[in-house]
Parts: structure tokens; C-alpha cells; sequence
């Protein structure tokens, strides 16, 4: 089988270059005028702008916080808590979006008290937490790199004092790559399998098993966010902070 010539190869890359720039390019005014319109206090054609950009496939943590934003701001806990936490997904570490999500559950009807956690689960969702399942790539390719670089020098160079510093370099260097390795594949676990979800609707009952005849376990309202378990149906079998468990009809929650 023929393969194509690398120029027409290159030509591809550069034509889909040029096609992402130019799709961005196009979105751009989009996000800027739903910015004039905010603070000039139109929320909802700020919240049309923006979500024209979503649907163009533009995604950033910026974006998402600034729907998180203008749906506060009309009042719609719902929508403005998923937001937050979509911002959050890819900016962890941002404490506007962190003290802003607080803000808006704070909003929220429900007052669910988590189960406890261990030490361990503690450490393990803080840490865990600091970056992206990509950040944490990034930090063992880096280590991996000044773990190399710490052997090489140590290997070559004859000083002593050097060669501690050096050899210190390389258990640093070790340990963070480890430490890198383990949470990049925590994280991205967490990602694929911990499915979460707020609840959009005002309020929503929910049942023990799926269907709108079985008992009502509990109620929750807008804002609450649940643990997906699965999907049966137009039904989901959910789980909240405290670990209860029921089932809600899927049209009430929005899957983060």
C-alpha cells in the first residue's frame, strides 16, 4: 500500500492548523461581546454569546466561569454550580472559581453532611486535586528528566560535595516522578469512572427503584450535586455526599 508524500502530510497538519486558529478567530468576538454585555447587567444575552461558543466546540475554564457567572447573577443555582465546577475541572488551582463555587452552594437548599473520611482519602483528594490528570503527565516527564539529568552529572563528575548534591537531586527527582506517575493515572481514572452531575430541577423526588410508582427515599433540590452509579432507562441510580441512594429521572440533572 501507498503511503502519501510527507509534504501532502504537512499540508494537512497546516490546513487543520489553520482551521482551529480560524475557528477560534471566529469565536473570539462571541466571548468578548458576551463580556460587554455582563457588565453592562444583560446576563441572559451574555449567557446566548457564550453558549454559542460551547456549541462551536470552544471549551476553557474562562468561558465556563464566566456562564457560572451570569447564571449566579440571574439566580439559577442549577446551572451556575455545574459551570463552576466545569471551570474547575481544568483550573483546579483557581481561587475565584473555588471562592465562587462556594458562593453559589452556599445558595443551595440541601445541607448534606459528607461521610468521613480516612487520612489517607484525605491526602489522596487533596493532592489528587492540585492539577489535571495532564499536569501530573507533565510533572513525571519533568521529573523524569531532572532525574536523568541528576544521574548523569552525578556519574561524570568527581567532586564529592557535588556528587551528594547531585545524588540528592536524583532522589528528589525519583520520588516526584512516582509520586507524578501514580496521580496522573489516579486522576485519569477518577475522570472516566467517578461520574458526577447536578440537579437542575427546582426540586426532584427521589425514588427507590426506577420508577415513578416506588416510594420517594428523599428530595433534593437545584444545585445539589450527585454521584452517577448508573443508567437504567431514563433513570439514574445516584448516591449523594452522605451516601444515600436512589434513583432520579435523568431530564433532572446535568452530567458534569
Amino acid at each position: 500500500m501507498k503511503s502519501f508524500p510527507r509534504h501532502i502530510d504537512r499540508l494537512a497538519a497546516g490546513l487543520m492548523l489553520l482551521w482551529v486558529v480560524n475557528a477560534f478567530g471566529q469565536q473570539e468576538p462571541l466571548f468578548e461581546q458576551g463580556k460587554g454585555q455582563y457588565k453592562n447587567e444583560n446576563y441572559t444575552e451574555a449567557i446566548a454569546n457564550w453558549t454559542k461558543v460551547l456549541e462551536a466546540g470552544e471549551h476553557s475554564a474562562a468561558l465556563y466561569f464566566n456562564l457560572g457567572n451570569a447564571y449566579y447573577k440571574l439566580n439559577q443555582v442549577g446551572p451556575s454550580i455545574y459551570y463552576y465546577e466545569k471551570a474547575l475541572q481544568l483550573s483546579p488551582n483557581d481561587s475565584d472559581i473555588k471562592n465562587n463555587l462556594s458562593f453559589a452552594k452556599n445558595a443551595t437548599i440541601d445541607a448534606i453532611e459528607p461521610l468521613p473520611q480516612t487520612l489517607f482519602a484525605k491526602w489522596d483528594s487533596q493532592v489528587s486535586g492540585l492539577m489535571t490528570y495532564e499536569g501530573w503527565a507533565w510533572t513525571t516527564v519533568l521529573a523524569a528528566l531532572v532525574l536523568s539529568l541528576c544521574f548523569l552529572m552525578y556519574y561524570f563528575t568527581a567532586d564529592s560535595g557535588r556528587k551528594r548534591l547531585y545524588f540528592a537531586g536524583f532522589i528528589i527527582g525519583a520520588f516526584v516522578m512516582i509520586t507524578g506517575l501514580t496521580m496522573s493515572y489516579r486522576v485519569y481514572d477518577k475522570s472516566l469512572n467517578d461520574r458526577h452531575a447536578i440537579v437542575f430541577a427546582e426540586s426532584t423526588q427521589i425514588k427507590s427503584e426506577p420508577s415513578m410508582g416506588s416510594e420517594t427515599s428523599f428530595v433534593l433540590h437545584e444545585g445539589t450535586q450527585v454521584q452517577i452509579l448508573e443508567l437504567e432507562g431514563e433513570w439514574f441510580h445516584i448516591q449523594i455526599a452522605d451516601g444515600k441512594d436512589g434513583w432520579i429521572i435523568a431530564a433532572d440533572i446535568k452530567e458534569l
